[in-house]
């Protein structure tokens, strides 16, 4: 009897730990050659499927699948595509599974956020009604670390730590400088709706004083009276004001304070420019001179200082997804379970897809302090084990070595794809 063949894809914004969960499922279904044939990695996430892209990641060696462990980005190239509803467009699933049956592919991990684990959801049922069942799992990926039911999101942890190291050291750069030259500056991170990534810089700030002096979260209204208040405080007190700000920081009415116009493939609003917006909100109000960067990519592809925590999550995740798959269950996603003792400890629990999808989960009111500028030790105490440890890359000549993918594809079987 044919063994079924286990497509993996990755998809959205890509983090510098994806590729370690790639590295768990592929070394995991390697391991599992009795009961699975091929492992096919999309060609740019879910659009590989549609285009009958689909890299054999049989052609690659054990090494090069090992490195995708450290190294960063989509190693198969990623997407942002949201698959419309059945009723809307029918053809691209009735394509979905063209494509599975002629390459006789009855797994399909999708390694993404909400949005991706609803697209693994809607094939999952849809492929029952179909004739042509396939055991869909999702696999958590996201730095915004805005997955429910999980305690934490692959990808987050290091970009946490990213902030956190980056904020501390430009803290430090402004403090040298500030009686003569720069006393503001603001740091733009990545978090739509939901603060996490804001909320992980203040870790930095481990006694008065420290960098940064203000953190700004989606989840609290921007008062700008109140903010400049505080901004003028640090620079009396400190000589300086280190400020980090999510893009999703909104007004009390909950629109963006720098809304780029547009959206994107998912139809979320194109957010950037929050940070020069600040800066010179400041420099309107008190004159100070100012400095901003905007962490941007930078952020989530910086594997060099990868939090060890999230790489072992992210490769865990991988891994659990293709032993769920053989166990026989279907439409669920590994999770994260915190455990309930003081020294930090977690396992890999389990959650519906039904329950994940679309669902954004926000910082909790108790992690923010009740002025709304920085975190609460309750918050400290959940982010400080998620950036601990390092799991720096191999090095050669100064440079990191990353993963090297022929990117082998399968031969095609059908009629070109026409969107």
């Amino acid at each position: 009897m044919t063994k079924a063949n286990m497509f993996y894809a990755q998809s959205g914004g890509v983090t510098s730990v994806i590729n370690a969960s790639a590295c768990g499922v592929i070394e995991t279904a390697r391991q599992n050659k009795d009961k699975i044939g091929k492992v096919y990695a999309g060609l740019n996430g879910i659009v590989g499927a549609l285009n009958e892209n689909l890299i054999d990641t049989s052609k690659e060696s054990a090494a090069t699948i090992a490195a995708l462990r450290s190294t960063p980005a989509g190693a198969f190239g990623s997407c942002r595509y949201k698959l419309k509803s059945y009723q809307e467009n029918q053809r691209e699933y009735e394509r979905l599974m063209d494509v599975f049956k002629a390459h006789n592919i009855r797994y399909f991990l999708y390694n993404g956020g909400g949005d991706s684990q609803d697209t693994a959801n809607k094939v999952s049922q849809l492929s029952l009604k179909m004739g042509f069942p396939i055991t869909c799992i999702g696999v958590p990926k996201t730095v915004d670390n805005d997955l429910p039911v999980t305690d934490n999101c692959p990808g987050f942890g290091s970009v946490a730590k990213y902030v956190a190291v980056s904020i501390r050291e430009a803290g430090l750069d402004v403090a040298s400088m500030c009686e003569s030259s720069t006393k503001i500056f603001v740091m733009e991170v990545m978090g739509r709706h939901a603060g996490w990534i804001a909320g992980a810089a203040g870790l930095a700030n481990e006694q008065e004083g420290d960098a940064p002096h203000i953190i700004l979260f989606p989840e609290i209204a921007f008062n700008r009276e109140k903010f400049i208040r505080k901004v003028k405080s640090s620079v009396r007190k400190f000589g300086y004001c280190a400020i980090v700000v999510s893009e999703g920081a909104q007004n009390a009415d909950g629109s963006f304070l720098a809304d780029a116009g547009g959206t994107d493939a998912f139809g979320h609003v194109q957010l950037g420019g929050v940070a020069p917006y600040i800066a010179e909100m400041i420099k309107q109000e008190t004159g100070y001179k100012y400095h901003w960067a905007v962490a941007d990519y930078l952020q989530r592809a910086a594997r060099h200082i990868a939090s060890a925590t999230d790489v072992e999550q992210a490769y865990a995740v991988g891994k659990a997804a293709v032993e769920f798959a053989l166990a026989g269950k279907n439409a669920v996603m590994p999770t994260i379970v915190r455990g309930k003792g003081k020294k930090y400890s977690w396992r890999i629990g389990e959650a519906r897809l039904a329950d994940v999808a679309n669902v954004e989960k926000k910082m909790p009111r108790k992690f923010i302090t009740r002025d709304g500028f920085q975190i609460t030790d309750e918050a400290r105490k959940y982010f400080a084990p998620l950036i601990a440890g390092e799991d720096y890359p191999p090095y050669r000549n100064g440079i990191p070595q990353y993963a090297r993918l022929k990117k082998v594809l399968a031969p095609k079987k059908l009629k070109k794809w026409k969107a």
